[in-house]
């Protein structure tokens, strides 16, 4: 599949119902979605062993690895009503993937990769923290979605994990809550590809 076709299959993915602004539950607009799996898909880490989809709110990156041919791919988020919806994303567009309703701390078992968007701490801040510890405590490769500046951060936090790709993106926010001023606001962010160095 070329990634413009799975930008256009990943616009049907339904969003959240009733979002949560202190979850930041913002949909992973199909673009972005598009360049952070594709890059794994060409980088073979989504065709190998399972894919874990962290904060996976109403499915779009598990989606998104599914229909690239993943094996095997685990959805978890803390959400029921979002697990409901990415299950049912997930029976329309006929592919296979578990969901699970989970706080990201109490995620186990392992997986060969990570994709995720977690929150980016507008509401709470280091809130993504959590989803990088349990991310390479359970996967050997991450790519992960972060605001723009947040590298020297980010390098620190993972060591003695490395950064091995990093892309800037725009990623378009719609008007989703009360405090939002414009119709679409583009913020400025940056796609990681981290290399665990567990032992």
């Amino acid at each position: 599949m070329k990634k413009k076709h799975l930008e256009i299959a990943l616009e049907r993915v339904t969003g959240f119902e009733k979002p949560s602004a202190f979850l930041e539950q913002y949909a992973t607009p199909a673009t972005i979605a598009a360049e952070l799996l594709y890059l794994a898909f060409m980088k073979g880490d989504l065709t190998e062993g399972m894919v874990y989809d962290l904060g996976c709110g109403t499915g779009m990156l598990a989606i998104g690895a599914a229909l690239l041919g993943a094996g095997e791919v685990k959805g978890f988020d803390m959400d029921e009503s979002a697990i409901k919806t990415a299950q049912q994303n997930a029976d329309r567009m006929k592919v296979d993937v578990e969901f699970v309703c989970s706080r990201v701390e109490d995620v186990s078992g392992s997986a060969k990769t990570v994709v995720m968007n977690p929150p980016f701490g507008a509401q709470v801040k280091g809130s993504d923290r959590p989803f990088l510890v349990k991310a390479l405590e359970v996967a050997d490769v991450v790519y992960s979605i972060h605001n723009s500046g947040s590298y020297e951060f980010i390098k620190r936090f993972i060591n003695p994990a490395v950064i091995t790709e990093r892309y800037h993106a725009g990623f378009p926010i719609r008007r989703t809550f009360n405090f939002h001023k414009k119709d679409i606001e583009v913020v400025d962010v940056e796609i990681y590809r981290i290399e665990n160095n567990r032992q």
